[in-house]
């Protein structure tokens, strides 16, 4: 039986790639309504989640892996510069969709090394 360990590591990538894609779609909102009267920019949070249930050990047990999700917040922090109380800008959407992205794509690379690391040692 292999340990339930060997797997953790990819687990914990999947998590992250599920916030990830989460961002992605909520970017993509925030671009299609860039010219929504009234629209409030929102962000995914997830990573502080992820953070504080491996606060210490660095380690996370699958139970509560299991309990966190991506959550969909509406960001306070953006200042609206429009008249109609918009607060989407479409150059910073625009970064943030290429950095989640690099994001995604890096994890995606995790992933693969990490089987490729399980299948080596299979075929061993």
């Amino acid at each position: 039986m292999i340990n339930n360990r060997l797997f953790q590591t990819t687990d914990v990538i999947n998590k992250a790639l599920q916030g990830t894609w989460a961002r992605n779609e909520t970017i993509s909102a925030n671009i299609a309504n860039v010219d929504t009267p009234g629209y409030k920019r929102q962000d995914v949070v997830f990573e502080t989640y992820l953070r504080d249930a491996m606060k210490g050990t660095g380690k996370i047990s699958q139970e509560d892996l299991s309990r966190i999700t991506p959550k969909r917040i509406q960001d306070m922090s953006s200042a609206s510069y429009r008249l109609d109380g918009n607060t989407v800008d479409i150059d910073t959407e625009m970064g943030y969709l290429a950095e989640n992205q690099l994001r995604y794509n890096a994890l995606i690379s995790q992933v693969n090394y990490n089987f490729t690391r399980i299948k080596s040692v299979l075929n061993s």
